[in-house]
């Protein structure tokens, strides 16, 4: 994967080719402002300029000091989201044309890591403010802003200059049972996956023909030939008539998940077309399609992962040792507080 498909699978790249073909959408240029702002490492404030959030951040007087110390005597900063009045106002105005609710992402990513902060645990999104806390909450977010071009082949060449965009496209209601995923390798669709593989879809299993059949036919006329590049991956929705959709474009390579596959038969190309008939040129020539067959096989998500505060691994791997020391300190000074109190209590 070279760092010219990484740019090529932008979606104001992709999304003129395939209008047709998708969902519709709106690409508003991001600000440099708006950038800093959601890479900020501050606290967590959300502005958008549809609400006043404001955010009570209390600083101890003694913090300096070694052992944690509590007093009475502190001071209360308040912390003011930051406005962005004109980007504001395109973003309504967008929303508004699509509906008035949309599904947010970046160049390349979507917060899908971060749908569990929202209120309805959703990643539909009304306003600007929606769009920053499920943004500023996501790593996939971060990981388009600061490292787009990671496992790229060609890392020693210089980075391609990035135009940073905010997609919204016009909000559906899509099955993860009717998603998956296929890699196109040289222009051939070599491989098939159930997206969402950690769960069990019996309708998959009974259709498996006529899921593999449309997704085949849908790329052989509508996309082949038809991209910049002649490795890539797919997304594709098929909804209950049938009928395929384009979602979104992924590099080929080890950036994108390779969900039932694995990147070494995906870019070998041997694996997978051993487990087919020898002489059977028809099923040669047809893409592996593979989906989660039991349901004994189910797993959790991998984006729950996502859902545990930082601090919490941090103090259960070792890896934040100062976190650690403070914890072990905070835990002393509640030690010591409860024998005070005992030997209070006894006295009296």
């Amino acid at each position: 994967m070279k760092k010219e498909q990484v740019v090529n699978c932008q979606f104001s790249v992709w999304y003129p080719i395939f209008k047709k073909h998708t969902i519709k959408s709106l690409i508003l240029p991001l600000p440099q402002n708006v950038i800093d702002y959601l890479l900020d490492d501050g606290t967590l404030v959300v502005s958008g300029g549809d609400n006043n959030t404001q955010h009570n951040q209390t600083n101890n007087s003694d913090s300096e000091e070694e052992d944690v110390q509590w007093s009475d005597d502190e001071t209360t900063t308040t912390v003011t989201a930051p406005e962005f009045p004109e980007f504001n106002s395109k973003v309504l105005k967008a929303i508004n044309t699509l509906g008035g609710c949309v599904f947010p992402k970046l160049n390349w990513s979507a917060p899908r890591d971060a749908n569990w902060i929202a209120l309805n645990s959703s990643l539909q999104c009304q306003s600007l403010s929606d769009i920053f806390l499920l943004f500023k909450s996501s790593d996939f977010i971060t990981h388009d802003l600061t490292q787009p071009f990671l496992h790229s082949s060609d890392e020693d060449s210089p980075n391609p200059a990035i135009n940073y965009e905010l997609v919204l496209r016009k909000w559906s209601e899509l099955l993860p049972g009717g998603e998956f995923r296929c890699f196109i390798k040289e222009n051939k669709l070599i491989g098939i996956s159930q997206r969402d593989y950690t769960q069990y879809y019996h309708h998959i299993s009974k259709q498996e023909a006529q899921i593999c059949h449309s997704i085949q036919e849908f790329f052989s006329q509508h996309v082949q030939y038809q991209f910049l590049d002649e490795d890539f991956v797919l997304d594709v929705y098929r909804d209950s008539w049938g009928k395929v959709w384009l979602i979104d474009l992924n590099p080929f390579g080890e950036v994108t998940d390779s969900l039932l596959f694995t990147w070494e038969e995906l870019t070998s190309g041997n694996s997978l077309s051993a487990n087919q008939e020898e002489g059977d040129t028809a099923q040669q020539e047809a893409p592996v399609f593979r989906y989660t067959t039991s349901d004994v096989t189910v797993q959790p998500s991998p984006c729950l992962s996502y859902r545990i505060p930082r601090d919490f691994v941090d103090l259960s791997t070792g890896e934040d040792a100062y976190k650690l020391i403070d914890f072990l300190k905070l835990k002393k000074r509640q030690q010591e507080d409860s024998e005070e109190e005992v030997e209070e209590e006894v006295r009296q």
